[in-house]
């Protein structure tokens, strides 16, 4: 769904290891970091990311990392402080890299210059941390290697199925258009898909590339 990139996962718990594999799944570089031994072990033996056993708000454990090569780093980590004072290091050695951390409730739009993305334990899945850090246009709100995926989709300008309703577009068997752009009702034969605006779609996962084709082109 987008170039391969270099992306850093702090935190190597049952969050930070799937959010790596879904992210190693999707072709992207990935490096892992991981204090306690017996995660980082499990997550060699598992061969989903080049693994650094460390503590990541060390400069020197993070340097092996080589975040001015990274693209994004997720600190996701059980501890919102300890997340942020990764970013937060990450930031100061590499200006430019996409940041994400996992934090408590109430504190999310407190750190704007610190994260350029933050989410909640309630909502943190490994399919949606993905999203942030590669920068998809598409947000998934069902995944994380189920048969079937829910999806959140921009319709792209000149995408085939931009400016045309429902009625008019064949969609591949194993598909669906849940709700139109304002979220108020089922979507139908009448529903125009505009570009720019966003869906809610359901996609059987043999059949996600061809629809996310006709989304974004």
């Amino acid at each position: 769904m987008s170039h391969t990139k270099r992306i850093i996962v702090a935190g190597g718990g049952r969050v930070g290891f799937r959010t790596a594999r879904e992210l190693a799944a999707r072709g992207h570089d990935v490096v892992l970091i991981e204090k306690e031994a017996e995660r980082s072990d499990h997550a060699v033996d598992e061969r989903v990311a080049m693994v650094i056993e460390g503590d990541a708000t060390s400069p020197a454990v993070l340097e092996q990392a080589d975040p001015e090569r990274a693209d994004a780093i997720a600190a996701l980590t059980d501890e919102a402080g300890t997340n942020l004072a990764i970013c937060l290091a990450a930031r100061r050695v590499a200006p430019s890299i996409r940041t994400l951390a996992r934090t408590d409730a109430g504190t999310e739009n407190a750190y704007e210059e610190i994260t350029d993305a933050t989410i909640l334990p309630q909502e943190l899945s490994a399919a949606a941390a993905a999203d942030i850090l590669s920068g998809d246009e598409v947000r998934t709100i069902v995944g994380d290697h189920h048969d079937l995926e829910i999806l959140d989709v921009e319709v792209a300008p000149g995408a085939p199925v931009a400016g045309r309703t429902l009625a008019d577009i064949n969609l591949p068997r194993g598909s669906l258009v849940i709700s139109g752009q304002d979220r108020c009702c089922i979507a139908g034969g009448e529903t125009e898909l505009e570009a720019g605006e966003r869906y809610v779609v359901g996609a059987e996962s043999d059949v996600v590339d061809e629809v996310l084709g006709l989304f974004r082109g």
